[in-house]
């Protein structure tokens, strides 16, 4: 009986630490350029990698994740060390980003295992655009597809117009209604101009409502360039 007791208390343990593994099992992102151009995938966390057309990157966050970005870079040049430059996406001269960004940069932004286990995706303009893009869920519990594959560079406004992709207004105005720093602001017809294109996807920082979603904690994802 004694042992009987040992072995079900011990396969009781091991159910719950398997159970737990589950729970705490990281999500994975696999990030693909299909451009035709050569790109620099960049994410954090996560680093970077040079990605020939039709290659895939494939990095994973824990549970519990947040503020985490996946971008593009654009015509970067990188010596054997990893420093470099890059037109646009540029994160400190670094292959390995170890933080975000220059803009413009189109983005793609998570936060795992948030309020009631969900995870929070969306893509975003804020920052601008550089690269078209898809972020979408590839796990049967979820089927969330955002993207942005408009010609928001080839359409870009002249006063947004910067070498390599069109500049989010925040960064060439600096003013309050563009950059929302009072926490009050609304729409502007230069962020009507990214969502027009791409509805689903954060054009000026209260733009919530139509540019947040959510997964259930264990999905895994794919962030595709030219979509």
């Amino acid at each position: 009986m004694e042992l009987f007791k040992t072995l079900s208390a011990l396969s009781l343990l091991v159910t719950a630490l398997l159970f737990s593994t589950t729970l705490v099992r990281a999500a994975k992102f696999d990030i693909t350029n299909n451009c035709p151009e050569t790109l620099w995938a960049a994410a954090v966390p996560g680093g970077g990698k040079q990605l020939n057309k039709g290659e895939t990157w494939t990095i994973t966050a824990a549970p519990g994740t947040k503020e985490a970005r996946i971008w593009a870079r654009t015509k970067c040049q990188f010596d054997a060390s990893g420093r470099g430059k890059c037109e646009t996406g540029d994160c400190n001269g670094l292959l390995e980003c170890q933080g975000f960004g220059s803009p413009p940069n189109t983005l793609a932004e998570y936060a795992l295992k948030q309020f009631n286990d969900m995870d929070f995706i969306d893509m975003s303009n804020i920052d601008g655009f550089n690269v078209p893009m898809e972020f979408s869920s590839v796990s049967p519990g979820c089927n969330r597809v955002i993207k942005c594959a408009a010609d928001i560079i080839g359409q870009c406004p002249n006063e947004l117009k910067v070498q390599g992709g069109c500049q989010g207004p925040c960064w060439v105005f600096k003013t309050d209604e563009h950059c929302c720093n009072s926490g009050n602001c609304g729409p502007t017809n230069f962020s009507k101009f990214f969502k027009d294109r791409c509805p689903d996807v954060y054009s000026y920082p209260k733009d919530d409502p139509t540019s947040v979603f959510t997964c259930p904690t264990g999905t895994d994802y794919k962030v595709v360039f030219c979509p």
